[in-house]
């Protein structure tokens, strides 16, 4: 067996540097989570226990925990759900040119560029204006709209960029109406890309701040009630929030993998099915 080069261990070191400087903070949070009652917010650590989890779970004296925890649920799912049917739509829309489509294009991805907080004040000035009321779930949900279209859209343009027309074109031969052929063919096939567009619009809403922070009304979504416990909460709940709803996001990650992988899984076992058949 050769001798690894220098320049590996060299890159090894600075890939394990990176690693520690991604997730070093997280980690940080979720070992302070486990201190002791009498434990504070730095090291060293006062004891090890799950106290302040179980504090997590009773009144507090300041905030709306699990309020804003169902608040940024509900409009994750919103988003999501617009998220994915809109890009859809869009990249079938796009697969033909028309009038105005380079611009249109190009406006879409410009909402990515822009700062997030100039988005959101602009959100809740047109609100405003408009005499409509700055609201989690209407302001809100169509500021961060701006956030995860754009990424939802670019996924599906890819996507049906390299999409085969030959099964359509199949489908139709068979006297399947348009519909029919987006409904049986099109989408079974995209069925992973569909899960990873969700997941974005998913995980971009449910920890998005800046974009929330001036459209969210008087109920602070998950993201603004943490940052305004910063202010307020002294002690490990906090961090024992921090770390709960880390793995809840781990948790969905995990999901949607699972159901893409499952949908992987059940395009190759069509492909064969379909090869058997032909033979």
């Amino acid at each position: 067996m050769e001798p690894r080069p220098k320049s590996f261990y060299f890159l090894s070191i600075l890939f394990a540097m990176f690693l520690l400087f991604l997730y070093g903070p997280t980690l940080t949070i979720g070992i302070l989570s486990f201190q002791g009652p009498g434990g504070g917010l730095t090291f060293p650590m006062r004891g090890t226990s799950l106290y302040w989890f179980r504090d997590l779970f009773e009144q507090q004296a300041v905030g709306d925990i699990w309020g804003s925890f169902a608040r940024s649920i509900t409009l994750g799912l919103m988003v999501m759900l617009t998220t994915v049917v809109i890009s859809v739509m869009g990249g079938l829309a796009f697969r033909r040119r028309f009038a105005g489509s380079s611009l249109l294009f190009y406006l879409i991805i410009t909402s990515l560029v822009i700062p997030s907080i100039l988005v959101s004040l602009g959100v809740g000035l047109i609100f405003n204006q408009a005499d409509l009321e700055v609201h989690w779930s209407t302001s809100g949900f169509g500021s961060q709209l701006t956030w995860t279209l754009p990424f939802g859209l670019l996924i599906m343009f890819a996507v049906f960029n390299r999409f085969d027309s030959s099964f359509e074109e199949a489908a139709r031969d068979q006297g399947a109406s348009p519909l029919q052929t987006i409904g049986y063919v099109v989408l079974p096939i995209i069925a992973p890309s569909l899960i990873g567009v969700a997941l974005f619009g998913f995980t971009l809403s449910y920890d998005e701040f800046a974009r929330t922070l001036l459209t969210s009304g008087s109920y602070n979504t998950l993201p603004l009630e943490i940052y305004g416990m910063t202010t307020n909460v002294t002690t490990p709940v906090l961090y024992a929030l921090g770390t709960l709803t880390t793995i809840f996001s781990l948790i969905i990650i995990g999901i949607f993998l699972f159901l893409a992988a499952i949908s992987g899984r059940r395009r190759k076992a069509m492909g064969s099915d379909a090869g058997k058949g032909d033979v």
